[in-house]
């Protein structure tokens, strides 16, 4: 234990495990993907609420979701304390950007990026996570929770505002979290940067074209 408090309160230690726990997120993300598009199909969303109402029945998933949460949460506090110790270590330089600096607005900006994200987060997971664990009964669609919601002007647009956010705070994370494993040479840069585009580009396009469907066609 006292080994691993070393490791977490050492710089490196601390970009390791939010590399880490990013990559684990990403993960979840693809997988959490394939089975929204379902809301595609034109049936009605019976494909939709079938996958809806077996999640909450099967054990390993509800295990899965208490250790996403763990994993999601650690990621926040380390990647918010990180930050912290950052700033307090560089002072002034960070309270003023100045115009030779070399960093880009993707890393200055991560912590603000992740922060609304974040705030999406809560209430998306408000909306529809819990709904579909704790409120769903006999007859219940979550479709229709699903079109009802992306449907509404207001939050369809925020959903689209958080994905473009997302997008950007994927895009710097990917990077940084293979640059700090040391896989980013010019030897392993191209590729990537390929499979880092289909996270933060095609992935967050992916997730917006859902408010964008209902929002167009309700």
């Amino acid at each position: 234990m006292y080994a691993f408090i070393q490791f977490y309160n050492s710089s490196v230690g601390k970009k390791l495990l939010v590399g880490l726990t990013g990559l684990l997120l990403i993960s979840y993300l693809v997988i959490h993907l394939f089975g929204n598009l379902l809301i595609f199909r034109n049936d009605a969303g019976r494909a939709f609420d079938e996958y809806a109402e077996i999640l909450p029945q099967v054990v390993v998933i509800r295990v899965i979701e208490v250790g996403l949460f763990l994993i999601f949460l650690f990621h926040i506090i380390t990647a918010a304390y990180t930050w912290l110790v950052n700033k307090q270590a560089a002072g002034k330089q960070y309270k003023v950007w100045k115009k030779g600096q070399t960093s880009k607005l993707s890393s200055r900006t991560m912590l603000l990026s992740g922060s609304i994200v974040f705030i999406f987060l809560v209430i998306h997971m408000q909306q529809f996570w819990y709904t579909s664990r704790y409120e769903a009964g006999e007859h219940f669609s979550m479709y229709e929770v699903v079109r009802a919601t992306l449907s509404e002007p207001v939050y369809g647009i925020f959903y689209l505002i958080a994905m473009f956010l997302l997008g950007f705070h994927l895009r710097h994370g990917f990077q940084s979290a293979f640059q700090t494993f040391g896989l980013r040479d010019k030897k392993f840069t191209p590729i990537i940067e390929l499979v880092g585009a289909i996270f933060w580009l095609l992935i967050p396009l992916a997730f917006a074209s859902m408010p964008f469907y209902f929002l167009l066609n309700f």
